[in-house]
């Protein structure tokens, strides 16, 4: 899909004042932070560049930096460089190089260092190595480094990966925390999911910030009578999904930078008087461009687990500008879907009449209709972890209409997993989870456990934590009438603890417990730590008590 059918034939994206177009919710105005506005380097208004000017703004640059204690404003400051070197085809980057290195370094003043270091811990390249070679020559000849030189090469460590979205596939927020040196930020990712999941905005906060701001972005949508829910990802998923949508974004970008239209991306022509993309913030000054902060996260992703599945496809562009064909296809399946028809069922379907080879898996049945009043059903199911010897299991009493979004938090209860790993529900009609085109799965949240265990003694699978994999089968042993002094769910029987959430699969489990067993291993007190237990006999893979699990089953209901 072009950027341009979807609202941004100027050339612009929304800003972060305004919606996106043909977006339900809206968000309150943001600034990105650190702001440094009236510092950021700006392209000469003539075609030639001046090496002298552009080294004065550097210097003024330099003595802000200097001033400042926190490394990630230097980060975005040389950032900011790298993206105006690109948008000029290098020709700042080989001015840079002949003549403002040298400038700079004849300075040998405080704030040319700092520029130097700030431009150095961002940019590629001969660029990089020019302004850290000359940052490392006045450093050598006695001129102070600034306070925070030493932080920016400290190790970065990532965490609180989580993604907000509604039901409706509207919204998509991506944030994470990450630390350097004692000295915590954050980074919030504003997807699209109507433009191809592009990255429609990117913010990097304090971290002490970041829960208000989300806090505002979920009174927004609630006033939109939209809920937003709440998902944590693991390293490895949330890199894939935040590089999906900066790789989204930046083909569509790539896209506008080709428009014949004059005014599709007027910030790529210097040399006239045009509007360069930095953000404008509430007070009317300009702050970092998207580009530049895209290079400071792209350096947290660095280091996080290289994702092992491939990227998301991109849609190819349509040619139409006046039909959103791929919009529209959406909004159909949406509506069959809230249906509760599969599209793909129904078009094998189809193909199966016309051509009388078999489909893809049965339409889901239809929810069993009842008066008004009258209970479902209670089904009694028997959830085993597939591969554990000896069995580890549980024994259920659910209501038989309850969601399979539901029977997941049930699920998780009864086996005491973190809920901090992506699931989905295979069943004899398809694959059921968070929504998800490229997994092939269905939205859970419309679907109840009686239309996939429509009979005694059919089965589905439910799989927890794509990489450890814990795959359960659940099987539906009977079907019983509901009890009114009984509340639901409960758990009348099982066998053995769970494993303990991330420790590697049933394999890794069962190396984990001889690890435990063994006080002489190399790794018994290091996996003693990660467990957070003084003693190995606190871990008692035997242990099962139905009482207590149906305690915490009943805390669900509260």
């Amino acid at each position: 899909m072009s950027p341009a059918s979807r609202g941004r034939k100027n050339g612009k994206k929304p800003s972060a004042k305004e919606p996106a177009p043909a977006r339900r919710t809206s968000r309150p105005a943001l600034s990105a932070v650190p702001d440094i506005g009236d510092q950021s380097p700006r392209p000469p208004d003539d075609s030639e560049l001046d090496p002298r000017a552009l080294t004065a703004d550097m210097l003024e640059i330099g003595g802000v930096l200097r001033e400042n204690d926190d490394p990630l404003m230097a980060e975005v400051a040389g950032a900011t460089f790298a993206v105006l070197d690109d948008l000029t085809d290098g020709s700042i980057g080989v001015a840079f190089l002949q003549e403002i290195v040298p400038r700079l370094e004849a300075a040998a003043t405080e704030g040319a260092l700092a520029v130097l270091l700030a431009v150095g811990s961002v940019a590629s390249g001969p660029v990089g190595v020019a302004a850290d070679t000359a940052a490392g020559r006045l450093a050598a000849a006695g001129v102070s480094r600034p306070r925070w030189a030493d932080e920016l090469t400290a190790p970065l460590v990532a965490g609180d990966f989580q993604r907000r979205y509604d039901d409706e596939g509207d919204t998509v927020l991506l944030s994470c925390t990450v630390e350097r040196a004692g000295r915590p930020h954050a980074f919030l990712v504003i997807v699209d999911p109507s433009a191809c999941g592009e990255a429609a905005d990117l913010l990097v906060l304090p971290a002490e910030d970041l829960p208000k701001v989300l806090e505002e972005i979920t009174a927004a949508a609630r006033r939109d009578k939209v809920g937003l829910r709440t998902e944590t990802l693991d390293a490895e998923e949330f890199r894939w999904q935040v590089e999906n949508a900066l790789s989204a974004r930046a083909v569509h970008d790539d896209e506008l930078s080709f428009e014949d239209d004059e005014e599709a991306a007027p910030f790529l022509r210097f040399g006239e008087e045009v509007e360069i993309p930095f953000h404008e913030e509430e007070d009317g000054e300009d702050g970092p461009p998207y580009e530049a902060l895209v290079l400071v996260l792209r350096s947290r992703l660095a280091t996080l687990p290289t994702p092992r599945k491939p990227p998301a496809p991109h849609a190819d562009d349509d040619e139409d500008e006046g039909i959103d064909a791929l919009g529209d296809l959406a909004d159909l399946v949406r509506m069959l879907d809230e249906r509760g028809v599969n599209p793909a069922e129904l078009a094998a379907g189809m193909l199966a009449n016309l051509t009388g080879r078999p489909g893809l898996p049965p339409t889901l049945p239809k929810k069993p209709k009842r008066a008004k009043g009258q209970r479902a059903p209670v089904y009694q199911v028997k959830v085993g972890l597939r591969d554990a010897k000896p069995p580890i299991w549980r024994r259920l009493e659910v209501p038989a209409d309850t969601s399979l979004a539901r029977l997941h938090t049930i699920l998780q209860t009864a086996f005491g997993w973190d809920d901090s790993h992506l699931h989905v529900f295979e069943t004899p009609y398809g694959r059921f989870g968070r929504p998800d085109a490229d997994l092939g799965q269905r939205a859970e949240a419309a679907v109840s456990l009686e239309q996939v265990l429509p009979d005694v003694k059919a089965k589905i699978s439910y799989t927890y934590d794509f990489g450890d994999d814990w795959e359960h089968q659940i099987v539906l042993e009977k079907i019983l009438d509901p009890d009114p002094s009984v509340r639901y769910p409960r758990c009348t029987g099982g066998r053995r603890a769970a494993p303990p959430d991330d420790c590697g699969g049933i394999w890794g489990y069962e190396a984990l417990l001889e690890t435990l067993g063994n006080p002489s291993h190399p790794e018994h007190e290091e996996r003693l730590e990660w467990l957070g237990l003084d003693n190995p006999a606190d871990l008692d893979p035997a242990r099962f008590d139905a009482e207590e699990v149906t305690a915490a089953l009943s805390r669900l209901l509260r």
